[in-house]
């Protein structure tokens, strides 16, 4: 026990250390974890036996895909299916076939080199996934594709663990990986023979029979039962209930799948998708987030702390001349695919570098592969390590795309920017959710817009609509000249981007003076600063307006007339204009606003002016104080 909680504290110290330090310095949680577990484990010594714990924070990945198919409706799951089927066999069976001809190259028989190609086809569903989340690219549609080929690859597992024992050379024992790299065979034997399995001995066609029936009471389950359980548990009225009742679907439907000898992240990810429509939904969300990140986190760690730095030290260059090979292999299949499969130029990008390393699920095959004889015991060891470092790498690779985008975005096949044909007495730069209710409000008003964008697809979609748009780049000085910004009265900049926004707004101040009024909108408080410095008159915080109704509505409901909430909102409004134009003199470009003194004394006697003004707001209705 006290091994137990020792080694728990250095798992978490590590932790909370590495991560904060990973993510302030805008390398990932990811990066942080694996750092954390190199630290305690190959470089001070702290942690040994990780294999174990590994096995156990896996159910971090399991409860990964839970969460991901509550996310997806069958029907979303059903309009994946080309990307699922297409692609993502695709990617494993290229990928299988050219690391085989590569590993035969180096000398290895066909047997052992197609159990390489299998074992190297795989991508981490762990590290991806998560990355993608942090940094926001699962919707983009390189991440969807990515997220469909993880799914793909982990369905393919299953038939990968059935021809494996087929690729065996030699008869007799098998043998284990251990966390460490080394090779453990004592208790190869004894796992196999106290192993549960409910098909162990039966016919291919029993097989089939109880899979399918696992399968049919997940769903029948996930339909039918889950809702009376909830309810029922519900009168308890206990939080920690619903918790439990949420760790019981992951675990105990990922127990039932490796009784049946399915991958445990695939019958929770089709519980997920099951669940998707259900009432519950969030509940279970909310419940099994926590364990997912912390278990998530851990198996990282135990990755990082996996590596083997005597195997690597024996041979560094071939063991990073391997890595570098596979993913570099990987990549070009990857790109190749994507090309062939109409990604955009930037998404081609993502999808190539996120793949192109190998998979927790290899860890897993390597193991087995061992104990079917299927490997040799050195083999084994560098498969390992260069499967760790592909994933060590991985984060690396993401901040690489994060640069690239930018420039990979600009080098893309784009058509050319519209002639502009019109002018008008309002231009409005960016016509995307925010821009497009300007649009509509206007031109419905009676009165003539001039409409510029830089995208496409919500240019083309404006013009079904019976809307005219102009495609190009708002920015564009001769662009403007063309829409009249000459002698244009009103400017609204709606554009997404906030350095794009500054520049233009600074640009047409500079141009016209104080001859035209400038509306843009802002992300944030610090951005009305910036646009106030760059020279905006009127400046919207995209979420402010229906921030201040919300509150409205709250304060309705809780005992305020609709009138006197009108008030108090109106009252907010007018004080918030006058507090970010009376705080904006104290503003100082790339200083904290902690640590600006004037900025906080000044914040602190407007946040009481506002206090006193919602007061004597209340006292004017009449109300002098709130309900009992």
């Amino acid at each position: 026990m006290d091994t137990f909680l020792l080694q728990a504290s250095i798992y978490l110290l590590a932790a909370v250390i590495a991560v904060p330090i990973a993510s302030r310095l805008g390398f990932g949680s990811v990066l942080g974890y694996l750092a954390a577990g190199l630290v305690i484990g190959p470089i001070l010594g702290l942690v040994h036996e990780t294999g174990d714990l590994q096995h156990f924070a896996e159910f971090g990945v399991v409860m990964m895909l839970f969460l991901i198919g509550l996310e997806l409706e069958p029907r979303a799951l059903w309009d994946m299916r080309h990307k699922l089927i297409g692609l993502g066999g695709l990617q494993i069976s290229v990928t299988t076939l050219a690391v085989m001809v590569a590993a035969m190259a180096l000398g290895l028989a066909w047997q052992p080199a197609l159990a390489v190609g299998l074992i190297f086809a795989l991508s981490s569903t762990a590290i991806v996934l998560q990355t993608l989340t942090e940094k926001r690219l699962i919707q983009t549609s390189g991440g969807r594709s990515i997220f469909s080929v993880l799914l793909t690859q982990d369905i393919a597992v299953i038939p990968m663990l059935v021809l494996l024992p087929l690729l065996a050379v030699g008869g007799g024992g098998g043998a284990s990986l251990s966390a460490d790299g080394s090779i453990d065979r004592t208790h190869a034997d004894d796992a196999a023979h106290h192993s549960m399995s409910l098909v162990e001995g039966l016919p291919g066609w029993g097989v089939a029979l109880v899979t399918l029936g696992a399968i049919a009471a997940i769903i029948v389950v996930g339909l039918y039962l889950t809702g009376p359980l909830f309810r029922f548990i519900h009168q308890a009225r206990l939080r920690e209930m619903y918790t439990a009742f949420a760790l019981l679907i992951v675990l105990g439907i990922a127990f039932l799948m490796i009784l049946v000898g399915l991958s445990p992240a695939l019958g929770t990810f089709l519980a997920g998708v099951v669940l998707a429509n259900s009432e519950f939904r969030h509940e279970l969300e909310s419940d099994i987030e926590p364990f997912k990140g912390l278990l998530l986190g851990l198996f990282f760690i135990t990755v990082g702390a996996g590596i083997s730095f005597t195997t690597f030290l024996a041979a560094p260059f071939v063991i990073l001349g391997l890595t570098f090979g596979m993913m570099a292999l990987k990549g070009v299949i990857l790109y190749g695919l994507a090309r062939a499969f109409g990604l955009s130029h930037s998404d081609r990008w993502l999808f190539t570098l996120g793949l192109a390393q190998a998979g927790e699920f290899g860890f897993v095959l390597v193991s087995f592969s061992l104990q079917q004889n299927v490997l040799t015991g050195a083999l084994g060891e560098r498969i390992l390590l260069v499967i760790a470092l592909s994933m060590l790498f991985t984060p690396l690779v993401f901040m690489l795309y994060e640069y690239l985008a930018p420039r990979l975005q600009g080098e893309s096949t784009r058509p050319d920017d519209d002639e502009i044909d019109e002018t008008g007495p309002v231009i409005i730069a960016g016509v995307g959710r925010f821009g497009q209710i300007v649009n509509r409000m206007l031109q419905s008003t009676g009165f003539k817009t001039v409409v510029i964008d830089h995208d496409m697809e919500t240019i083309q979609l404006m013009r079904r609509f019976g809307f005219k748009g102009f495609f190009g780049d708002p920015t564009r000085p001769d662009l403007l000249h063309a829409a009249g910004i000459e002698t244009a009265r009103v400017l609204c900049v709606a554009l997404d981007d906030r350095k794009s926004t500054n520049t233009l707004v600074a640009y047409a101040r500079r141009l016209r003076g104080d001859d035209l009024h400038i509306v843009a909108r802002a992300r944030d408080r610090t951005h009305v600063y910036e646009l106030y410095q760059a020279g905006a008159n009127d400046i919207v915080r995209e979420t402010f307006d229906s921030s201040l109704r919300a509150g409205r509505y709250v304060l309705e409901n809780i005992g305020l007339t609709e009138y006197e909430a009108s008030e108090a909102e109106k009252t907010f409004f007018h004080h918030d204009r006058m507090t970010v134009r009376e705080l904006a003199k104290h503003w100082k470009p790339g200083v904290a606003a902690a640590d600006n003194p004037e900025y906080i004394a000044r914040a602190r006697e407007l946040e009481k002016e506002l206090e006193t003004a919602l007061l004597s707001a209340l006292d004017s209705t009449g109300r002098t104080g709130t309900d009992d």
